[in-house]
């Protein structure tokens, strides 16, 4: 009201500027003709007064449209303020075919998983890197990040998305966060379900501050300890994972696109090397990959201008990226550890490390490595020590159940070969066979001495052997 009342004075007020305006002598009538001093001002005044009269309205009247719409658009939701959207079960699995298999033979979780994913999203890479690191097998789909048809059963539209078997079907689980508490707490107490867990975690209808309808998962930082607390655990201990794990959600991971997709050219060189590691040749017809590589390098590239203003990065987003890896490394080592976890990882160091592993094949991550201490924690983790010291194979089959790659953990430590520098020493595309996989791990920890050398190599044929006698109808693929 107190606008319009304002407005409603306005052509009194320009009354009055007129009638002293009238004051001055004309001297050129035409506001075309050569203007004098005097007439020039009169004209410029003119001008800039019509211009007020017309803009200032036109911008209020925008401002109280779009401020009507956003009020408009949110009361339609207002009334699901607070409630939850269960996550129902799905009777019968999608029929999407399954890009690969990750298969660890001494898994005893007897969780049937599948993982839909992008190979290069740094929520899905997370998501792996907790699976790989607890032996839990699984298998993968690689979801077209274009036209998405692999989740179009979902009505969770963002990936990464966990199929879990159970019971009465299959339990769908959003939110890479969500699901690593959720296995996390089940890996601490097996008694409990996989579908009961989930209540644990309600997906809660919500406006943001920006009046934006969405859900948020409750929760999704907490283990659900049923009031146990584990006897090698200490409050602080946990509460310092929650903070760092939501760090990485809220902060360290909006520093990524901006950085990878930084120009154009940037952009295209990751799209192509995400093709590379995510198989997109094998998975996806041809005239699909194109789409998705040019479309997505074009679209990231402008998105990611928008991300930089948005998330407030420096004018330099190289160095917002190089300032948060020293933030997290300058609270690992104040820790006086290896890992933010101690001697071993804990959730924190996983999920950094994850993040991390989504950009490993970009410029973004090699400047990262140049301008920062982050190499000593990034491959302390590239060779992290696992839960248990049992010696353990981890190999990915193809649709036609060869073995297209392994790593192996042996004396509690995992040696991933899949993307690590070490495979591309060896093989540029970082296939490897088994004697060079052999070679390259027992070279790695005994590089001084032949004898222990000798003694890995013994070790290793034996247990790639037994994996052999456990699954006879795999074939190894020579490289």
């Amino acid at each position: 009201m107190f606008i319009l009342q304002r407005l409603s004075k306005f052509p009194q007020n320009l009354h009055c500027i007129k009638n002293v305006m009238q004051r001055y002598p004309k001297r050129n009538e035409s506001f075309l003709s050569s203007p004098g001093p005097s007439s020039m001002l009169k004209n410029v005044v003119k001008a800039s007064l019509v211009g007020i009269s017309i803009g200032f309205p036109v911008g209020v009247a925008i401002t109280m449209s779009y401020s009507w719409y956003i009020n408009k658009e949110a009361s339609k939701t207002y009334h699901l303020e607070g409630k939850e959207e269960k996550i129902e079960i799905i009777q019968k699995k999608p029929l999407v075919p399954i890009s690969r298999e990750v298969v660890f033979p001494v898994d005893t979780t007897d969780l049937k998983l599948t993982l839909f994913q992008y190979q290069t999203c740094p929520f899905c890479c997370k998501v792996r890197v907790f699976l790989d690191y607890y032996g839990i097998s699984y298998d993968v789909v690689e979801v077209d990040p274009v036209l998405r048809k692999e989740i179009s059963w979902s009505t969770y539209k963002k990936v990464p998305v966990l199929l879990a078997q159970v019971d009465s079907g299959y339990q769908p689980l959003n939110d890479s966060s969500m699901i690593i508490s959720l296995l996390a707490s089940y890996l601490k107490d097996k008694s409990q379900k996989i579908d009961d867990l989930v209540e644990c975690y309600p997906r809660i209808a919500m406006h943001d501050e920006n009046q934006k309808f969405k859900y948020e998962i409750m929760n999704k930082y907490f283990l659900m300890y049923k009031g146990n607390l584990p006897s090698d655990k200490y409050m602080d201990e946990i509460i310092e994972e929650r903070k760092w794990r939501k760090w990485v959600d809220d902060i360290f991971v909006h520093t990524l696109s901006p950085n990878v997709y930084r120009t154009l050219d940037e952009a295209y060189r990751t799209f192509n090397w995400f093709s590379e590691v995510g198989k997109w040749e094998e998975y996806f017809p041809t005239w699909e990959r194109l789409i998705m590589i040019n479309i997505g390098a074009i679209a990231m590239w402008l998105i990611s201008k928008r991300l930089k203003r948005k998330h407030n990065l420096k004018d330099d987003v190289r160095q917002s990226l190089y300032d948060e890896i020293n933030k997290w490394l300058h609270a690992v080592k104040k820790h006086g550890n290896t890992f933010m976890g101690g001697e071993k990882p804990n959730l924190s160091d996983l999920a950094v490390y994850g993040i991390l592993k989504s950009i490993e094949g970009c410029n973004a991550f090699e400047d990262a490595l140049d301008n920062t201490k982050l190499s000593t924690w990034y491959y302390a983790m590239t060779f992290l020590k696992q839960e248990s010291s049992t010696e353990n194979v981890g190999m990915i089959f193809d649709v036609n159940k060869t073995v297209k790659y392994a790593f192996v953990t042996t004396e509690g430590c995992l040696w991933p070969i899949l993307r690590s520098r070490i495979g591309r020493k060896y093989k540029q595309n970082g296939h490897m066979s088994m004697l060079e996989l052999q070679y390259v791990t027992a070279e790695r920890q005994y590089s001084s001495s032949n004898s222990k050398q000798e003694l890995l190599h013994t070790r290793l044929v034996k247990i790639f052997l037994e994996i052999c006698d456990l699954m006879p109808g795999l074939a190894w693929t020579q490289v």
